[in-house]
């Protein structure tokens, strides 16, 4: 802002880059997670300047996904800044990804000159941006004056949070952000959004068919989605789930909205569960491929399925929805709960004992299954090493992506609190783990454990500096076995084989190079020890752990969805494994 101090009020003057660090700070904006450089620098510059913290990375992609995770931990969209041109595409897959797992992100990218790049004449990074961005978002919108600054953030903020939320693309040209105008007259412009997420209620009668079809339930079961997770429902969830005695079962991003050892879990008889249940209580989940879009025969071929969701429009997606609750998530389920103490609705005892039964027994398969000791470690009794220490440490977050590591980590790390465990949710997208740990840290303060495949952290492992750089207390935990999905195929020729990585790599040295600290581990009591000691610490480290090349299967749980030539396996790796 420019102020020429012999000159009447009136002529003050501000331009377009402390305007939209206005309409952010007005709308409770107080981080931004990016990179600098053409045309957006200074637009970085004012926004710490104003209080705004600013979060420097190394590649826009986890920038992006830092927004995201933002997004889903505090219901407001975090915001991504990029360059323009190939930083604008490197946010891209971020902001898609965001839409895609419904979490609240804006990406605000530097453009060119409209004039040059409309009759397309060569400019600097020249890219029509806006159509770029349009089929991988919920909306994008261009502001092409600097009046139109307040209104352009005060609509990507509503998109983004109201209904289903989802990313927001939002363009402005380096032309728009250098504009001046007069101060006075700028902050007209600039409003903060009003109840931009409003209650949704559910219709009095879609809650008494879905009351009645769960009062007839022989064999009821409800699923925790990621939604419910966002919604910050926690208390009314819980009640619903203990007044009715119904099981429940978490999907990944929503363990923790009741415990993992809570006695109607039925995570660890998920099988038998899902195969069973005659009657679906769906909570911010959808029937996509992750619950196998609801088709027999993992399901059973007579359930009927309740679906609670702020989007119609995902109603009878992939299967007959017998009871659409239409509404938000905690509007949902309270009623439900008032619903459910009018007319009491219990599980049948037969049921409950059934998935107890089951849930005991597999239990006592993982138990006997982390006691296994091998050296080289492989990736039960490293999980369970991780496990025993995050146990005593309740209050860590964990993110964790990769296959085998990903996989199973996701059956053996109990989540006792909502919304510790942010992994690579619907797309199944590698690369998210750096992005989504340095949000989390910065978003919470609390200290994060990133459970990371070799290969997976390949993706964003350059934000180590980052890590670094802002003394975050983040421990980056990589299981490595040498490779994509594992480190023991034998190549054809003299290069290596397609899967294979270094399976001796000190992956530690990356934190160490950066002044953090780094710890390498062969056996589960090394692994406790630095594990307790990295997070105790309170900063920035990496403990390689060093795993059997053989550990892991190919394409970790989900060998079914990738077609391969049998001629070309490797030995000792069957299709379908």
């Amino acid at each position: 802002m420019t102020t020429d101090s012999a000159s009447p009020e009136s002529s003050r003057l501000t331009d377009g880059f402390h305007l939209v660090v206005d309409a952010l700070r007005a709308n409770g904006v107080d981080t931004i997670y990016g990179i600098v450089g053409i045309p957006i620098t200074d637009l970085a510059r004012v926004a710490q300047a104003s209080g705004i913290r600013y979060i420097g990375f190394r590649q826009e992609t986890s920038a992006g996904n830092a927004a995201a995770a933002a997004g889903f931990l505090t219901r407001r969209p975090g915001v991504c800044l990029t360059t323009s041109g190939p930083g604008f595409l490197n946010g891209l897959p971020a902001i898609a990804n965001a839409t895609t797992n419904c979490f609240p992100m804006i990406q605000i990218s530097g453009s060119g000159n409209r004039a040059l790049v409309d009759l397309q004449r060569g400019d600097y990074q020249d890219l029509d941006q806006l159509s770029a961005a349009r089929p991988f978002v919920k909306a994008a919108y261009r502001i092409a004056r600097i009046e139109d600054i307040g209104r352009g953030i005060a609509r990507a903020i509503r998109t983004a949070v109201s209904g289903r939320p989802g990313g927001v693309y939002l363009d402005i040209p380096g032309d728009v952000l250098g504009q001046a105008m007069d101060a006075a007259a700028a902050a007209q412009t600039v409003w903060r959004v009003v109840d931009p997420a409003p209650r949704q209620l559910p219709a009095p009668e879609a809650l008494d068919r879905a009351l009645a079809l769960l009062a007839r339930a022989q064999r009821p079961l409800i699923v925790l989605g990621k939604g419910a997770a966002y919604a910050q429902a926690d208390d009314v969830i819980r009640k619903f789930v203990e007044a009715t005695g119904i099981p429940f079962l978490p999907m990944s991003m929503a363990k923790g909205l009741l415990p993992d050892s809570h006695p109607q879990s039925a995570a660890a008889a998920r099988s038998l569960a899902i195969s069973r249940a005659d009657t679906v209580l769906l909570v911010g989940a959808r029937l996509n491929w992750l619950l196998g879009h609801g088709a027999s025969p993992q399901w059973s071929a007579d359930a009927a399925f309740i679906q609670a969701d702020i989007a119609t429009s995902e109603f009878d997606s992939n299967q007959p929805i017998a009871a659409p609750l239409a509404g938000d998530i905690g509007s949902v389920m309270s009623a439900l709960l008032a619903g459910a103490v009018q007319r009491p609705i219990t599980a049948p005892a037969e049921w409950v004992g059934e998935l107890a039964e089951r849930r005991s027994r597999n239990d006592a398969k993982m138990r006997q299954r982390l006691a296994e000791n091998p050296h080289p470690m492989r990736f039960y009794n490293a999980l369970g090493a991780i496990r025993s220490v995050l146990q005593d440490n309740p209050d860590v977050y964990v993110v964790n992506e990769g296959a085998n590591a990903l996989d199973l980590a996701r059956n053996v790390i109990d989540m006792a609190e909502p919304r510790h465990r942010l992994d690579t949710g619907t797309w199944g997208v590698m690369g998210i783990g750096m992005g989504y740990a340095i949000a989390v840290a910065v978003e919470t303060g609390k200290p994060v454990v990133a459970i990371e495949g070799d290969s997976a952290f390949g993706f964003s492992g350059m934000e180590v500096e980052t890590l670094c750089r802002y003394r975050l207390p983040v421990t980056v935990v990589i299981l490595n076995n040498g490779g994509v999905y594992r480190g023991d195929e034998a190549p054809p020729g003299g290069d290596p084989a397609p899967t294979v990585l270094n399976a001796r790599a000190h992956h530690e040295l990356i934190a160490e190079a950066f002044g953090g600290k780094g710890y390498h581990v062969t056996t589960p009591a090394e692994l406790c020890s630095a594990l307790t000691e990295a997070i105790a610490s309170g900063g920035p480290s990496i403990i390689d752990c060093e795993l059997d090349p053989a550990a892991g299967v190919e394409s970790g749980h989900l060998a079914n969805l990738n077609p391969t030539s049998a001629a070309a396996k490797p030995a000792g790796v069957s299709a379908g494994a």
